[in-house]
Parts: C-alpha cells; sequence; structure tokens
C-alpha cells in the first residue's frame, strides 16, 4: 500500500515537471518527462511493485538469491581453474615450444623443386654490388635468420 502511494506520488511530481516544461516551450523535453513519470504507475497497475515488495520481504526469496549467488561463484571459480590448467610453467612453456616446432620453419627440398639434402635446399648467396652495405643489413640478418 505503501509503495503504490509513493509510486503515485512520484508519478504526479513528474508530472508537474513535464507541465513546467511544457510551459517554458521545450514541448520534445516535456513529453520525455511525462513519459517517465507515467512508468511508475504503469508498474503499481500491472502489480510488478506489489510483487517486488512481496519479494522483498521473503526469506524464501532472499535464500533463492543466494543460492543464485553461489552459483554465480562457482562457475566463475570453474573459468577462473580452467584457465590455469596446463600444469606448471615448465609444462607450459613446453608445450608452446612443441607447439612451435610443429611448423616447419623452411620449405622441404621437394617442395622447392631441387635436389635432396640441406645444402641442396639453400641458393648460393650472390654478392650485390650496388646496395649499400649498413642500410639493409638488420633486415638480412633477419631474413637469413628465417631462411628467406
Amino acid at each position: 500500500m505503501i509503495a503504490e502511494t509513493v509510486c503515485s506520488a512520484v508519478s504526479a511530481a513528474g508530472l508537474g515537471i513535464a507541465a513546467v516544461t511544457a510551459y517554458r516551450k521545450r514541448f520534445l523535453t516535456a513529453a520525455r518527462l511525462a513519459a517517465y513519470s507515467l512508468v511508475p504507475v504503469g508498474l503499481v497497475l500491472t502489480g510488478v511493485v506489489g510483487w517486488a515488495a512481496d519479494t522483498a520481504f521473503s526469506l524464501k526469496a532472499w535464500v533463492g538469491f543466494g543460492v543464485l549467488g553461489a552459483a554465480w561463484l562457482m562457475f566463475l571459480a570453474t573459468r577462473a581453474v580452467e584457465r590455469r590448467t596446463g600444469g606448471t610453467r615448465k609444462e607450459r612453456k613446453a608445450a608452446k615450444a612443441a607447439q612451435r616446432d610443429a611448423v616447419a620453419p623452411t620449405a622441404s627440398a621437394p617442395s622447392l623443386g631441387q635436389g635432396a639434402g640441406p645444402a641442396a635446399a639453400k641458393p648460393a648467396a650472390k654478392p650485390r654490388a650496388a646496395a649499400p652495405a649498413d642500410d639493409f643489413s638488420d633486415i638480412e640478418a633477419i631474413l637469413k635468420k628465417h631462411g628467406i
């Protein structure tokens, strides 16, 4: 009963503010304020306010909220444990290294169309006479490191 009275008073105050705003020729804002001020009355008439009041003072409802909170905490804990799986740091590093080694760093000799063997897979480097020596030395080192 008190909740319905409070909602009605809030709606009446909102409609009064909307009327003053409309008097000041701000009709769009006045319409928006009127819409917001009618929401509490609508909630009272649909029964949502009565349901919320009954829920707020019900022990059974609060126990239900506690159970939901416990389930939420268990969900978060299992997600955290799931992210931390993989054993020790050593095991995780070994798994990452194995994953990196699974990708071949260079193409095999048959795919290059040359003879077998590691010496045949790499073409002989040709000296460059026109290129400056210091400008691209770091880039060349990176490319040589990757076998390009």
